[in-house]
């Protein structure tokens, strides 16, 4: 296990991805780069929401972004955010069972 210095800064980030928007906004943008519009349409949820929620998640470094013409595209940060949160995703959809 990593060293506690490290662990402020883990807490933060699921205390981040402990919101649902923000988790439906990280998972949304996670297989390929997608407009903050579109992301705001997908989920129901204003732009100026979506908008203010990808400021907190960059500065988290869970997703980045990159200017195409007009539109702002958003994809989850790297393979690490990704994997991540599909093996969660995978882990509460198992059934439940006892621990080996």
């Amino acid at each position: 296990m990593q060293s506690d210095p490290l662990m402020p800064q883990l807490a933060d980030l699921f205390r981040l991805l402990g919101d649902t928007t923000r988790l439906r906004i990280v998972i949304a943008c996670m297989q390929e780069p997608v407009a903050v519009g579109d992301i705001a349409a997908r989920l129901d949820l204003a732009p100026t929401l979506v908008s203010h929620h990808l400021r907190l998640l960059r500065a988290a470094r869970l997703v980045r972004s990159e200017r195409q013409g007009r539109h702002v595209l958003v994809r989850a940060a790297d393979q690490h955010v990704a994997r991540m949160l599909g093996d969660m995703l995978e882990h509460i959809a198992e059934p439940q069972g006892e621990l080996e």
